[in-house]
């Protein structure tokens, strides 16, 4: 304090000004990270659930690719020609159908989801922008 008491009044003026000026630059800085800290949280949030629902569709899809099923296979002579008929059943198994829906039912979960969390991002942005 003896020194600003022994300088002149406009450099105590200035410095006082040059402190305030900092003060509030770093209360911004402050802010700004913590805004960021929560859009960054929201996005790994978001985008982890669309992520877990590809892995488990592609997943789960992929197996089902991979299954062949094989039909009965009947030879039917006719008089002229000799021809093969494959019968093969369309109608997907028990367990299929059961995995179907809980992937469906696991996106959708996982979707809400993110849509909630980004519903409260918006919200929350459009709050602090007013």
């Amino acid at each position: 304090m003896e020194l600003l008491e022994t300088q002149s009044p406009e450099r105590r003026k200035l410095l006082e000004t040059s402190e305030r000026h900092k003060k509030e630059f770093e209360k911004e800085i402050r802010g700004v990270s913590d805004k960021t800290e929560k859009a960054i949280t929201n996005a790994l949030i978001i985008g982890g659930s669309l992520a877990l629902t590809y892995f488990a569709v592609s997943q789960l899809t992929k197996s089902k690719k991979t299954k062949v099923k094989r039909g009965k296979v009947k030879a039917v002579n006719l008089p002229d020609e000799e021809e093969m008929e494959i019968e093969t059943s369309s109608a997907p198994s028990l367990v299929s159908q059961i995995s179907e829906k809980l992937i469906s039912q696991a996106s959708l979960i996982l979707l809400d989801l993110a849509k909630e969390k980004l519903s409260e991002y918006l919200t929350k942005r459009k709050n602090e922008n007013s």
